[in-house]
């Protein structure tokens, strides 16, 4: 099968488009003939071995699937035939893949595969982050951070699905802030101006009662100073690079909370959330609530360019490789 094989860890430069074998039947995990990939931020970082997991080289990057189930395993639900969608363990930017069960999901006939595979990391982080971890209720404020990426889009369109009042999105470049505004937010505020006083002029001086922050560095330093007493700060990511530090007394004067969400590591030790959260999306998706917007679709011979792409910040919404064409 032709696939995307990482030989070095030299960035999205050392991937190669090459024949490899394709993987084996294992116990418990579903063979699916992959139509599109998801890529994103993790598979930047895999690809320069910045990633807290390291695969032994080489190895085929990418964890987000869409195509048609090959075989699974019995008592799944799934069967060969069946449109999914998939987190895998790596091995997603090839012909073939290899997804445990409890992480492939049906997915509707009228759904392609391009806006399946851009659901299933960073609709279901949204989902975990702000359902589960940051229990977000009817008419709770919502700020987003780099609004415009993937989880910034999910994050702003899950926020409206579930409930929320007001959602106020933060985005870099004139571009990025259409993009935020395209998915939905109801205010949207430049990165380089005063947001802070932007979220509490939109929220009649409350203050943002949850912030998603995939960026990290000052982002999360300056977003304390605008939440809401009893708020909740969701701990997603560092895309700015750099990992912030806290003063606790900070919390403790507004009664705060800071949460991890990390859909990756709680598979290990949850693995009943993903289908309770695809079931809600799936059902928002055929309400018209959410609407994954797909980038940039680059095919399987250009899968390295679409994360030169994302590591340069040129890539709004979803960049998707597609695998093979749809029948």
């Amino acid at each position: 099968m032709r696939a995307l094989l990482l030989r070095e860890l030299t960035g999205p430069a050392g991937l190669r488009v090459e024949d490899v074998p394709e993987p084996e039947a294992v116990e418990g995990l579903v063979v699916l003939d992959v139509h599109a990939a998801g890529a994103g931020f993790v598979d930047m970082l895999v690809t320069r071995g910045e990633y807290q997991i390291r695969p032994e080289l080489p190895f085929v990057p990418g964890i987000e699937a869409a195509g048609v189930v090959r075989s699974a395993p019995a008592g799944s639900g799934l069967h060969a035939g069946d449109r999914v969608a998939a987190t895998t363990a790596f091995g997603a930017f090839a012909e073939v893949a290899v997804a445990p069960a409890f992480v492939t999901f049906p997915i509707p006939d009228d759904m392609s595969f391009e806006v399946a595979a851009g659901m299933v990391v960073n609709y279901q982080t949204a989902h975990l982050g702000l359902v589960r971890r940051g229990r977000l209720a009817a008419g709770e404020a919502v700020l987003v951070h780099g609004a415009a990426g993937g989880v910034g889009i999910a994050a702003i369109q899950v926020a409206k699905a579930a409930g929320a009042g007001t959602v106020v999105a933060v985005a870099g470049s004139a571009e990025k802030q259409r993009v935020a505004r395209e998915a939905g937010a109801d205010v949207v505020l430049g990165a380089g101006e005063d947001w802070v006083a932007g979220v509490r002029e939109a929220t009649g001086g409350a203050g943002a009662d949850i912030v998603v922050d995939p960026v990290g560095g000052e982002r999360f330093d300056l977003s304390l100073r605008c939440m809401a007493p009893h708020g909740r700060l969701l701990v997603v990511g560092f895309a700015g690079g750099t990992i912030p530090t806290l003063q606790v007394n900070r919390l403790l004067l507004r009664s705060l909370d800071v949460v991890g969400v990390n859909y990756g590591g709680s598979l290990a030790f949850d693995q009943a959330f993903p289908a309770a959260a695809h079931e809600d999306l799936i059902a928002w998706w055929q309400q018209g609530l959410i609407d994954p917007p797909v980038g940039t679709v680059y095919p399987l011979e250009d899968g390295a360019r679409a994360l030169e792409d994302f590591a340069a910040r040129r890539v709004t919404g979803k960049a998707v490789i597609r695998v093979r064409e749809a029948d």
